[in-house]
């Protein structure tokens, strides 16, 4: 069993899985666990302590030791780790770059944990900017714009020629794999009706029941092909199951609507001669595949605008958070000015003038203080002394250009 499959997730098994994370001291964690990957994101402050604690869980999870998983595992922390969390919805780290599905599975995961209580308001300020930054990749470039496979080229080919496919007839001749995967795309794209036909009625029947769609006796073909808007061809059988004569005859009864068809056996199903009807538009697995390609090179193209999306996101958070970390030495040091300025108005008795200069003054006297210690130790401690002079001048005197 190949390693991945023993660290899947099951998602009833999400919660227990959640649980012996909180217990062992991991506060906000999500678990997401797909074809593709197996990946945690967490939150704690001892970045080393909690990678070594998911490790032991995960590998507890799959029947193993920690030490199975050595270099089988990548850990990212700090900027890295945020990166990884902002690329993973804006589907940047998929195997198929710009695949919607990820961003779905990504909120699945967000969702389960918030449910076992394990979303706190560090990770959730983290996901919802990666949702956004993943929105603004989608609408500022064309990653997820273009199909990359054969069976979703087909489908939006099909679109393409037919508009709404909610109000289209589709037949799928044979059983073959590609046709298979061709039939649920269309399917999943909103193919209005489907039929299967297959000279062993039986297989065409066990089909039907996976597609959720009708069955037609072999023989009726003909019929068939007059009502069909899209057709799908995959016997394989090594013979023409349709001639360029049957496209035409159908076509004539159709009053010459378009037809839409996928040679889908290899070798062709469809005699090449359908290419040079006008109303038929015929693409066989060759066609399919270079498309898929063209959108494979446009979507990689477009990975460099995407990164630089996310850098800026990234960037724009990490600063966010480092600022509002110091909200708190503010608040701590505008209640202290208050305090004071309140005691130097009653010792003033509220005269204004005489007031500023009692506060001045014992603003200034803690300060300054610590600045004459600091100063008079500067040829032992040189160092401090210039960090909190300079520090000085960036706070109280920020357009003074003196360096001396």
């Amino acid at each position: 069993m190949m390693l991945r499959d023993r660290l899947f997730v099951e998602d009833a098994e999400v919660p227990s899985f959640l649980e012996r994370l909180r217990q062992s001291g991991i506060r906000q964690a999500l678990v997401l666990s797909t074809c593709d990957r197996v990946e945690m994101q967490a939150i704690h402050a001892d970045h080393d302590w909690a990678i070594e604690n998911i490790i032991s869980i995960m590998a507890e999870h799959a029947g193993l030791s920690s030490a199975d998983l050595d270099g089988q595992v990548y850990t990212l922390s700090g900027e890295d780790a945020v990166r990884q969390i902002f690329s993973v919805p804006s589907s940047l780290d998929s195997l198929m770059i710009g695949e919607p599905q990820v961003f779905g599975q990504v909120k699945a995961a967000h969702r389960m944990a918030r449910q076992a209580g394990m979303v706190g308001p560090e990770l959730e300020a983290i996901l919802q900017t990666a949702y956004e930054t993943a929105k603004r990749v989608r609408n500022e470039t064309a990653i997820g714009q273009k199909p990359v496979s054969m069976a979703t080229v087909a489908a939006q080919l099909a679109s393409d020629l037919h508009g709404d496919l909610n109000t289209r007839n589709g037949l799928l001749i044979g059983v073959g794999d590609m046709g298979k995967l061709v039939a649920t795309s269309l399917v999943s794209a909103g193919l209005g009706h489907l039929t299967v036909t297959h000279p062993k009625e039986a297989r065409a029947e066990s089909l039907a029941k996976t597609l959720n769609c009708h069955v037609a006796p072999f023989d009726s073909l003909s019929g068939l092909l007059t009502d069909a808007d899209i057709v799908l061809a995959s016997m394989g059988t090594r013979r023409y199951v349709l001639t360029a004569d049957m496209v035409t005859s159908s076509l004539r009864a159709r009053r010459h609507k378009p037809i839409f068809l996928v040679d889908a056996a290899m070798p062709c199903d469809i005699e090449p001669a359908v290419n040079r009807i006008e109303e038929a538009f015929l693409y066989d697995l060759n066609d399919l595949e270079r498309v898929a390609m063209e959108g494979r090179t446009t979507r990689e193209g477009e990975a460099s605008s995407a990164k630089r999306i996310i850098d800026a996101d990234v960037e724009a958070f990490l600063r966010g958070r480092s600022e509002r970390s110091a909200v708190p030495a503010l608040t701590a040091l505008r209640r202290f000015f208050e305090s004071e300025r309140e005691k130097a108005l009653a010792d003033a008795g509220y005269d204004a003038e005489k007031a500023t200069r009692l506060l001045i003054n014992r603003l200034l006297h803690g300060p300054s203080e610590v600045l004459r210690r600091v100063a008079g130790e500067a040829d032992s401690n040189r160092d401090e002394w210039k960090s909190m002079e300079k520090a000085l001048r960036k706070l109280f005197l920020p357009d003074d250009k003196n360096e001396d």
